[in-house]
């Protein structure tokens, strides 16, 4: 068993939000204490070492993450499909926007509004030459926080490994999880 050194402590603390009040709350100790100990200032002792992880791990336990949030089914459109294909599928599942994948890998969005503004003839054109910029991306570790702070300027987050799409979160999944 490999104890964690003082640096890593103050990392794993910041990663998961807390401050040095909370950890020491938590962990049933005094805030200077653990100013102390992540400045490498003090070794302490195992027990209280014990309890500072111990109360790390519960924390993190507590955090939500993409993985917990996302739709795996991630219901997309392809660049090359004509415009009709995306509104078609829009309608059919009830959505208000869509991503646009090639090849597994997120290259843009379509929305009914993108949408709203075609003439008749151009609903036989292919989606890239009306689709908006990509829905930005994260991976499965991304915190509520972070997809939360993404969600105020965007219609949905995806969520990726190694490049790869693996899911969605829009609003509506956060509320769900959240209620």
């Amino acid at each position: 068993m490999e104890l964690p050194t003082p640096a890593d402590l103050r990392q794993r603390r910041t990663d998961l939000g807390l401050t040095q009040s909370e950890l020491a709350e938590t962990a049933d100790v005094s805030q200077p204490l653990i100013a102390r100990i992540e400045g490498g200032d003090v070794d302490p002792r195992l027990s209280t070492l014990r309890r500072i992880v111990n109360a790390l791990e519960t924390a993190e336990h507590d955090v939500i993450r993409a993985e917990d949030l996302m739709n795996e089914a991630v219901v997309s459109v392809a660049p090359d499909d004509p415009v009709s294909e995306a509104a078609q599928r829009m309608e059919e599942e009830a959505y208000s926007q869509l991503a646009v994948i090639q090849d597994g890998i997120p290259v843009g969005s379509i929305s009914q509004s993108d949408l709203v503004h075609l003439d008749s003839e151009d609903r036989d054109e292919p989606i890239e030459e009306h689709m908006s910029e990509s829905f930005p991306t994260v991976s499965k570790d991304a915190t509520l926080d972070e997809i939360s702070n993404l969600l105020e300027h965007y219609k949905a987050v995806m969520i990726t490994e190694a490049g790869e799409t693996v899911g969605i979160i829009t609003e509506a999944d956060v509320a769900a999880r959240l209620s």
